[in-house]
């Protein structure tokens, strides 16, 4: 969306119209003239040896404002600072875009990643290079959205490059015939053990194996529907992560926040992975 060049609105109703429409449909809405600007002591911050290397990020919890992930030494007050003004700026962005989302809306982690996707090795499940929707293993939705904004704040010659795959309706209807039924017991077991949060509903546990069925298809991944986009320094992006089949091939140097909302907040839940799942297997899945 060309038009934004700011974090705050007042936005015109029929730019909100179209945001939240194209959202909704499943897009990336992308903000090419919407940077985050770092302040003169906050460059320092530019290295990948901020993060001590064992997680994948360096994170800022919401409810306790402790960072996680850097590394020994590193400038924590600078990164806290630095992610909590992301996060504020994020949070009035969606806020103001999409204002029918305020009451169903909560702010999740923040997060910085420093370092170089590219050449990086993980086993497939947890290799994000891979297309993928997002479902977090120990964290049940039960339905409710994966809202995640990006920032690019690398220097000038670091884009960050995406691959973006098929429509969430296309994949499922391809993977659901051969995924394993939900197993109350198994769901029951890891949420007994603390494995889990809550305990995972049918649909979390469709969209797990959606997640890592997809991750290990080979053929799948060199085959599917996809496109590359690069996302240049000083950008900004937003999607449905866990609607938009998405993998990071290459970059460095992003700011990432994410949301969940409730469904009933959408303006048309009917287009939700939980509703499309739901009418794929011709039963209730929520619960």
């Amino acid at each position: 969306m060309h038009e934004i060049e700011r974090w705050s609105g007042p936005f015109p109703a029929e730019m909100r119209h179209r945001a939240v429409d194209a959202l909704e449909a499943g897009l990336v809405l992308f903000f090419p003239r919407l940077p985050f600007r770092l302040g003169e002591k906050e460059q320092a911050l530019l290295n990948p040896a901020v993060a001590d290397g064992k997680a994948k990020n360096v994170s800022l919890d919401p409810k306790t404002g402790s960072v996680k992930g850097a590394a020994p030494g590193a400038d924590c007050a600078g990164l806290q600072t630095m992610l909590e003004r992301f996060a504020s700026q994020a949070t009035q962005l969606v806020s103001e875009l999409f204002p029918s989302y305020v009451s169903g809306l909560e702010k999740a982690r923040t997060s910085y990643r420093p370092v170089e996707i590219e050449g990086r090795s993980y086993s497939p499940l947890k290799d994000d290079k891979l297309l993928h929707v997002d479902a977090f293993p120990s964290t049940p939705t039960h339905g409710r959205r994966i809202l995640r904004l990006f920032c690019n704040i690398a220097p000038e010659g670091h884009p960050r490059v995406w691959r973006v795959g098929e429509p969430f309706q296309d994949f499922a209807r391809k993977f659901l015939p051969s995924l394993p039924r939900p197993n109350p017991v198994a769901a029951w077991f890891f949420a007994a053990v603390g494995a889990t949060k809550t305990r995972r509903s049918p649909y979390d546990q469709y969209m797990l194996a959606l997640h890592d069925g997809a991750k290990r298809d080979t053929t799948y991944q060199k085959g599917a529907p996809q496109v590359e986009i690069d996302f240049p320094p000083g950008t900004t992006w937003l999607c449905y992560t866990d609607q938009v089949l998405h993998a990071a091939l290459a970059g460095r140097f992003a700011l990432e926040q994410t949301f969940h909302i409730e469904l009933q907040s959408m303006i048309d839940a009917a287009r939700s992975p939980l509703r499309v799942l739901e009418n794929l297997a011709g039963r209730s899945l929520a619960n």
